[in-house]
């Protein structure tokens, strides 16, 4: 059956639809914030945010650090680390009010896939809200150093000939990301699947959360891994591997971590929810400026927060790369964005991306109504009232929910109003 993405929904995906829709709008019905209230006072000082040690979660540790949550009228904002996207989801399924979460920086599939249930016990649907993208760009995938004769960076068939003869001698070649379904899991296969290697048949996909990627990579856990920084950097630094390429090569200026929250507490706390947004989209400003790189760089290594050496957080974070094979680039424009480009602003076509992707892997299904639930969870509008409150310059406020048409490293193009065209183009996928 040639997926469908604007109608023609299964029976069981009209009932989980409609159930699923049908509590956002009692949440919406119970707590009506429509368009956030100028000037008005949160609704409570406080919220509970998750995050992992990554260096695209530095808006809220900045935010933290520097009292832009304070500055708001939010004092009481908890920034607490998590040990893994799963403790994240788990912890987002509580809530704040029964000791987890409220909100988290987060991968920008995992709200789609709480939304809907597929990653949440007994799939009970988690509705959800993406405020603001944090980050653009400076993921990586790294290599062992086994493979470092081969010759492999973007091209990923180069592996396939090592990968033959490892499993001709009965070893498993095992790929790491850091949750299934989520950003970093979608570029390593797609890297994977471009250079002619089938992620769901000649490597086995493993979970390992971020901050154990390096420490897995130099015991022989794994083959290869998609990560964000620094973990990649300190491989390099360690001289445990080497990076093929980042994330940024294979789709520049590509969308990747999120503000997420519960839907029942932005709907709830309109008001205080503006006043995290504000606080985040200052830090953002902030975490771009090159100015403050090394500052940035020694908060995020601090021990409450990466406890990593700041050398492993600062080269990316400049774009000098060193890959660890040999290759140096200083000065490129592939280090992380988190303001400038539309890096904050949470483009509707970018979600419909990871949806589609999904999609192909078979997290969802090939009849998913992705627009729909694109408009469920993506609340663009939440940013542009936090923006213009925050006297963002009109020129740094997109026009439109859509950046348009996409194109990938291998040529690929993504139109999100055709998200069916870009399926079929595709020759190795789980859909059908």
């Amino acid at each position: 059956m040639k997926p469908t993405f604007t109608g023609n929904i299964s029976r069981r995906g009209i009932l989980k639809t409609t159930a699923t829709a049908a509590l956002i709008t009692a949440i919406r019905s119970a707590f009506p914030s429509g368009a956030f209230a100028a000037a008005a006072t949160p609704e409570v000082t406080g919220a509970k945010l998750g995050y992992i040690a990554l260096t695209d979660a530095a808006p809220l540790v900045v935010a933290a650090e520097k009292g832009l949550f304070a500055k708001y009228g939010m004092p009481d904002v908890e920034v607490a680390k998590q040990a893994s996207w799963g403790a994240t989801r788990d912890n987002l399924v509580l809530g704040g009010a029964s000791n987890g979460i409220d909100g988290a920086h987060i991968l920008t599939p995992m709200p789609y896939l709480m939304h809907t249930g597929k990653v949440t016990q007994n799939n009970v649907p988690v509705p959800m809200t993406i405020l603001a993208r944090l980050n653009l760009d400076s993921q990586g995938i790294s290599v062992a150093k086994e493979y470092a004769d081969t010759g492999v960076q973007m091209d990923a068939s180069k592996l396939k000939a090592a990968f033959e003869k490892k499993k001709a001698e009965g070893k498993e070649i095992k790929a790491a990301m850091t949750f299934p379904g989520g950003t970093h899991d979608l570029w390593i296969r797609y890297w994977l699947a471009a250079g002619g290697i089938n992620p769901d048949k000649d490597v086995s996909t493993i979970v390992v959360p971020p901050p154990q990627m390096v420490a897995n990579m130099k015991v022989g856990n794994m083959d290869v891994f998609c990560v964000g920084e620094p973990w990649n950097e300190q491989l390099v630094n360690q001289g445990i591997g080497f990076t093929a390429c980042t994330t940024g090569e294979l789709w520049k200026g590509h969308p990747e971590k999120a503000l997420g929250m519960r839907a029942d507490w932005v709907e709830k706390n309109p008001n205080a929810a503006k006043a995290i947004l504000m606080a985040v989209m200052e830090a953002q400003q902030w975490c771009d400026s090159m100015n403050n790189k090394d500052e940035m760089s020694a908060i995020l290594g601090k021990r409450q927060w990466f406890n990593v050496p700041p050398k492993d957080v600062l080269g990316r974070l400049k774009g000098d790369i060193n890959y660890g094979n040999g290759r140096v680039a200083h000065g490129t424009d592939l280090q992380m964005k988190f303001w400038k480009d539309g890096a904050s602003y949470p483009f509707q076509s970018h979600d419909s991306w990871f949806i589609a992707e999904n999609v192909r892997w078979g997290k969802f299904a090939p009849d998913t109504d992705i627009k729909a639930l694109v408009s469920q969870v993506n609340r663009e509008d939440l940013w542009r009232e936090a923006a213009k409150e925050l006297g963002v310059a009109a020129t740094d406020i997109p026009t439109s929910k859509s950046r348009g048409k996409e194109t990938f490293f291998d040529g690929k193009v993504f139109d999100p109003e055709d998200p069916s065209a870009y399926l079929d183009s595709l020759s190795i996928k789980a859909a059908s």
